[in-house]
């Protein structure tokens, strides 16, 4: 890696002077488990790396009348222990190992870049790193997206991410201008609008908190995770259902799916095949090929329609139990 500056400021009011104007000028250090491998690669060459650790109140978890405050800077291990909200625990528990649960953040899982191996590999120019093409369309796309890929055909590789989706979580940010909130919905963007970065974040802004509704009576919650190793692995497909129940009637429903689009990909037809009916095999069915309908798969990942097809039908199948 390069030689740059190390900061470690403790006023969250002095970040967006040190972060600048201009992407890849600075780099935010959390937990690091990402960035460490970004500055070994030379992906990111910075000027200065800044440590936002000691900066008091941007981590822990707090239970408020309205749902869950969470700081960025919470660790992945600490979510697991959220029993009361079943798809955000086990989301946690499915990321990588015991060791980079405890190292890693909330705020790192949500703003990690792609994984990619032509995003990833140094000697591909690819289009998010200002190159001219996106190799996977004629390259190795196993992993890659099956909905609203192109130009560039990245998938997200956030398991919390999903699920706080899901949630109908919203994010707070920190700029020059102060604090804003944004629905977590609105925060990660397709290729299509915003080619070489996957959120709205700005150069001089950081995360800082995540808050999480209340549940409603009758919620019922569960992640579905399929990976190629037990450990250490990203999804090729996952989901996150949150059904609010009436009865044994569905009265709302969310299901956002991980591993299979450049963004938590939400399937609001899906949702509304299960919403106002009993939550029978029939209409689990229905819901889970509605999810898939309109998936545009590349040469080698066709296979990710029966997989995503079958993680929705189970996860369903779960909480009907």
């Amino acid at each position: 890696m390069i030689d740059f500056e190390y900061l470690e400021p403790t006023h969250l009011e002095d970040l967006p002077g040190l972060l600048g104007k201009r992407w890849g000028q600075s780099a935010v250090l959390a937990g690091g488990t990402d960035l460490l491998d970004q500055l070994k690669e030379r992906l990111l060459q910075p000027e200065r790396v800044v440590n936002i650790k000691r900066i008091e109140g941007l981590r822990g978890i707090s239970a408020t009348e309205k749902g869950l405050d969470i700081g960025v800077l919470t660790t992945i291990a600490q979510l697991e222990r959220l029993d009361q909200y079943p798809v955000l625990a086990q989301a946690a528990a499915s990321i990588a190992t015991p060791q980079l649960r405890n190292m890693g953040t909330l705020g790192g899982n949500l703003c990690q870049r792609p994984r990619c191996w032509y995003f990833r590999g140094r000697q591909y120019p690819c289009l998010k790193k200002g190159g001219y093409k996106c190799y996977a369309v004629e390259g190795l796309n196993k992993y890659h997206a099956i909905f609203e890929g192109g130009p560039s055909f990245i998938v997200h590789p956030s398991d919390a991410a999903p699920a706080l989706q899901a949630l109908g979580a919203s994010l707070e940010i920190y700029g020059p201008d102060g604090r804003r909130e944004t629905p977590i919905e609105g925060f990660f963007q397709y290729p299509d609008e915003n080619l070489h970065r996957e959120n709205l974040l700005q150069p001089d802004e950081v995360l800082t908190r995540i808050r999480v509704p209340a549940l409603q009576p009758g919620t019922r919650s569960t992640y579905l995770k399929f990976r190629e190793k037990q450990s250490l692995d990203f999804a090729l497909s996952s989901v996150a259902a949150v059904l609010t129940m009436d009865g044994r009637r569905v009265a709302a429903a969310r299901l956002v799916l991980g591993g299979v689009a450049p963004i938590p990909y939400r399937v609001p037809k899906a949702e509304a095949e299960l919403e106002g009916k009993p939550l029978s095999a029939e209409t689990i069915g229905r819901a889970a090929e509605v999810a898939v309908a309109g998936a545009q798969p590349l040469s080698d990942n066709e296979f990710k329609v029966a997989l995503t097809r079958n993680l929705v039908r189970r996860a369903l199948e779960s909480l009907a139990a």
